[in-house]
């Protein structure tokens, strides 16, 4: 008696693995552990990069804003206390002498006092 081979009883019993394209050998292949650490190391760089430094140069930009307007709000400011300070003194009269020559710094004072309560408090209430 000779041996014979099953046949198969249809085409789909019989499934057919095409060959693996060169694209896919490429990508899925011939790579070595250094080489795919050494990729995964610069890809991590680069992520960590992108995800640490756009949001840096951003909120860099928005502190020297900041830090600029802080400045010059604050040089207006005392700009302003010195202008009304010297209008007290030079355009009221007779009114601020002797014993009262104290009052235009006192009004200033409290002016200011004022100013910067008001902006207190309306930071504050921003905060809630």
């Amino acid at each position: 008696m000779a041996a014979t081979r099953p046949t198969p009883k249809s085409t789909s019993d019989a499934t057919v693995r095409p060959a693996a394209t060169r694209a896919e050998k490429k990508r899925t292949g011939d790579k070595s552990v250094a080489t795919v650490v050494s990729e995964l190391w610069t890809l991590t760089i680069d992520y960590a990069k992108q995800e640490i430094k756009d949001p840096l140069t951003g909120l860099v930009s928005y502190v020297v804003w900041g830090i600029a307007t802080m400045v010059l709000v604050g040089i207006g400011s005392i700009l302003l206390a010195i202008g009304a300070l010297r209008a007290l003194q030079t355009q009221t009269g007779s009114t601020f002498t002797g014993s009262l020559s104290w009052a235009p710094y006192g009004i200033v004072l409290f002016g200011a006092v004022v100013v910067l309560g008001s902006v207190g408090a309306l930071i504050m209430r921003g905060k809630k």
